[in-house]
């Protein structure tokens, strides 16, 4: 995963040196290029927290830590959309003279990376498991914790490797065909599905439309949407620290009403708006509140799903069925919000409203919690609700026991 995740910089490189000579060039097709590559680099390691970062920081944190230190993949997405937002000012990087700095200015983040991964080590898991190396694997728990007393661990990490023995890793197709993984795949795609189109993300693509819908003064739009940004990474804290507290599930159901609660009020101000001259103001807090929402659960809870609801064995591909999901709902979304501003004008936030609703019943009744278990025990947990007559957990997979004899 490492080792991805290096190749990966290499995109964002190669994105801003497009980006930073295409004005002096005189190209667009540098920056169409340009953004094919960041979407390559987006696809792979970040993108709202869902690929090969969130799998890296699961599966090497200790399991009472592991939703903490997954979520700050959560926090730096949200940090990025601050920054972004800050530096697109028209007094800073927004103006026409400036925007190449603009667009060439993810170089920073890929230098940093290119210098800073090298420096850490391999997930212990994978390491063990999928390639068999105990001493790498010893080597790389005791760096990461800081002490040589990682015996309890390591053994528990010995007890998913047999549990994953004889197996190889799953190809995402074969994700849907398996009975044994049939919750899990179904909450990978609805929750998945419902981060996407739950409508945060038409605020930040379309903030300056749904801001000038509600009244906002085109002056001060673009420090409106600021706000918003500031909006998600205070809450991307806050869920960081309270994550492993009061768990996934609450934190999920919990976004889910508060956005469908925020949305409502907001539908009503929008409807409103012409007949109380503060209306456009309340409109405009309903959607910090909304955002806010997002940020306490949905943000980045849905991203750690994938490491924890699949074995090793399953999780490459599940992050691979996520990210596309993810990605297809995005584009939807952004393709169809225009018509539904237009078709539904004051109303079109009613269709978000009820992804949000059906995000939160699924939580409360189909999504079981994953606070501090280790992966084997969430296999055995799963395995009990995907086959509800066998008790056992998931089926040995080691050495033959041969309980009779012959003379």
């Amino acid at each position: 995963m490492k080792k991805s995740l290096l190749v990966n910089n290499i995109f964002v490189v190669a994105a801003a040196t497009l980006f930073g000579f295409s004005r002096t060039a005189g190209s667009f097709e540098m920056i169409m290029l340009g953004r094919l590559l960041m979407g390559i680099s987006a696809g792979i390691s970040v993108g709202v927290s869902m690929n090969i970062q969130p799998m890296y920081l699961g599966e090497s944190a200790p399991k009472e830590q592991r939703g903490t230190v997954a979520m700050t993949s959560a926090i730096f997405t949200a940090l990025g959309i601050v920054m972004g937002q800050v530096v697109g000012l028209r007094e800073l990087l927004g103006g026409p003279q400036a925007w190449p700095l603009l667009l060439a200015s993810c170089l920073v983040p890929g230098v940093l990376q290119l210098a800073s991964l090298p420096l850490l080590p391999e997930s212990p898991r994978y390491l063990l498991i999928d390639r068999g190396d105990s001493a790498t694997c010893l080597a790389a728990l005791q760096r990461l914790r800081g002490t040589t007393e990682v015996m309890v661990e390591l053994a528990e990490l010995e007890e998913e490797r047999t549990a994953c023995q004889g197996g190889r890793a799953r190809r995402p197709w074969e994700l849907f065909q398996d009975g044994a993984l049939r919750r899990q795949v179904i909450s990978l795609v609805v929750l998945g599905s419902a981060m996407e189109l739950c409508g945060n993300d038409s605020i930040y693509a379309y903030a300056s439309s749904v801001f000038l819908e509600a009244g906002i003064p085109q002056e001060k739009v673009q420090y409106a949407i600021v706000g918003t940004g500031c909006c998600e990474l205070l809450t991307a804290f806050i869920s960081c620290v309270v994550i492993e507290r009061v768990g996934r599930r609450v934190l999920l159901m919990g976004g889910y009403c508060l956005m469908t609660c925020w949305g409502s009020v907001f539908t009503v101000a929008l409807c409103l708006q012409s007949s109380f001259p503060w209306m456009p103001y309340l409109a405009m807090s309903c959607i910090f509140a909304f955002i806010l929402s997002f940020g306490i659960g949905p943000a980045g809870v849905t991203g750690i799903l994938a490491t924890e609801l699949f074995d090793q064995k399953a999780r490459p591909a599940a992050y691979m069925v996520c990210g596309a999901i993810m990605w297809t709902m995005l584009f939807l979304v952004g393709l169809g919000f225009p018509f539904l501003m237009e078709g539904l004008s004051h109303f079109l936030y009613v269709p978000f409203l009820g992804v949000c609703v059906c995000g939160a019943i699924y939580t409360a009744f189909f999504l079981p919690e994953t606070k501090g278990k280790t992966f084997l025990e969430i296999s055995e947990e799963l395995h009990r609700l995907n086959f509800p007559g066998q008790s056992q957990g998931p089926a040995w997979k080691g050495p033959e026991v041969i309980r009779s004899t012959e003379l």
